[in-house]
């Protein structure tokens, strides 16, 4: 018999997919220059010269196990150290290689997070927005997702609701800062007040409340943006990390975990990754990638791009009246639709073939996504369309 809880997730496709396969068919027809598709988080700029010449070097140095076997379950250890290192440097957190975890990107990252701090019927809490595979990634592991209402003046958290939604279940807080969808970057106030209350609720309910920190987006900051590191302000920050963004790699599937050393029980936690491994089959992500980042950790790809596409976008939405908050990062900007129904909105603009995508998956209907992740001339040719749309419909 099939799995029905599989089954039924196939009348639940993922809206940012099917509108993606819908530009990409659109594109076939008129061309896909032409299609102005905000769709996936794809990025756009390319991958570090010095990424590449780390693979093709490494391929004439390293022996075929070192580059193709399985690598140890909780990582390469000299690339574990080295990220143990570079966050030492970069962030003054007294990491060593035993509090780090090598994963298959940050989706891997939160698996393990997840299942390190919960049980079946525990609770984690979010913050709308929020990005929607969050619901799968706990909600499978027998816990449960609480949402917490968005904040739309500025999208920090709202305090007054997460406080009242923590409760005895309460295992884990799972935050995203530089946040998807909607760009903001919690501030070094926010993340202060977060980490008091957890601090005190912690205290009332007698265990940690753990707070895992999804981290993608770290490195793609706008000027002048107060960004700080989240494991600096709360010892039990279980961090998740991706290259995906900062090296333009998305599809070669390389993060990690990063357990705070002040956290109670740190390396045993990492430790229990390499078990949790065993039964979701997130084990020994590829050699030949780990080694290759472990060369890059402080390289990305040329980011600037996505803050001028930024500028382009928030300069055009707020001159023809929408809402939106400046984005601190990211590469997604997410407007206020102008309407109530952003389904509506959103089919309205693909007569005009401006793709965004709603945000009632996000926990925040009436607003809509927008990855900026493209040609920025193809951005500027994207203004006149949606100039065009608002015009005609609005």
């Amino acid at each position: 018999m099939l799995s029905q809880k599989y089954l039924d997730m196939l009348s639940g496709k993922s809206v940012i997919r099917e509108l993606s396969e819908y530009a990409v068919a659109r594109g076939k027809e008129i061309g896909y220059e032409n299609v102005f598709d905000y769709t996936l988080g794809n990025p756009s700029v390319p991958v570090p010269d010095s990424y590449n010449d780390s693979l093709i070097r490494l391929i004439g140095s390293k022996s075929a196990m070192d580059l193709h076997g399985y690598s140890q379950s909780l990582g390469i250890r000299e690339v574990r150290e080295a990220v143990a290192n570079s966050l030492k440097k970069r962030f003054g957190v007294d990491y060593t290689l035993n509090h780090i975890f090598m994963t298959s990107g940050a989706a891997g990252a939160i698996a393990h997070a997840i299942r390190l701090v919960t049980v079946p019927g525990d609770e984690v809490i979010t913050f709308a927005p929020y990005f929607p595979e969050y619901n799968p990634y706990v909600n499978h592991t027998g816990a449960v997702l609480k949402i917490v209402p968005p904040n739309t003046e500025d999208f920090q958290i709202n305090f007054d609701a997460f406080e009242s939604m923590i409760n005895e279940k309460t295992m884990a807080v799972l935050i995203n800062t530089p946040n998807n969808p909607s760009g903001i970057v919690y501030s070094t106030k926010t993340i202060k007040r977060l980490a008091e209350v957890l601090t005190q609720k912690s205290k009332q309910y007698g265990h940690i409340i753990y707070l895992i920190s999804d981290e993608p987006y770290r490195e793609i900051v706008f000027e002048g943006v107060d960004a700080p590191y989240v494991a600096k302000f709360y010892d039990a920050t279980i961090t998740c990390y991706s290259f995906s963004k900062s090296l333009s790699v998305p599809g070669d599937r390389i993060g990690y975990v990063a357990i705070n050393p002040a956290c109670p029980d740190a390396e045993t936690m990492i430790v229990m990754c390499g078990q949790i491994s065993r039964g979701i089959g997130h084990n020994c992500p590829s050699a030949i990638i780990q080694w290759a980042v472990s060369e890059n950790l402080d390289v990305t790809a040329d980011l600037s791009v996505y803050e001028k596409n930024m500028n382009i976008l928030y300069d055009a939405l707020t001159d023809l009246g929408f809402r939106v908050v400046k984005p601190g990062g990211t590469f997604y900007i997410f407007p206020k639709a102008l309407e109530d129904d952003a389904v509506a909105f959103c089919n309205k603009g693909k007569e005009y073939d401006f793709i965004g995508v709603p945000a009632n998956s996000f926990g925040c209907p009436g607003y809509f996504r927008l990855a900026y992740c493209i040609e920025t001339e193809k951005v500027i040719r994207s203004v006149e369309a949606l100039k065009r749309f608002v015009k005609e419909k609005y």
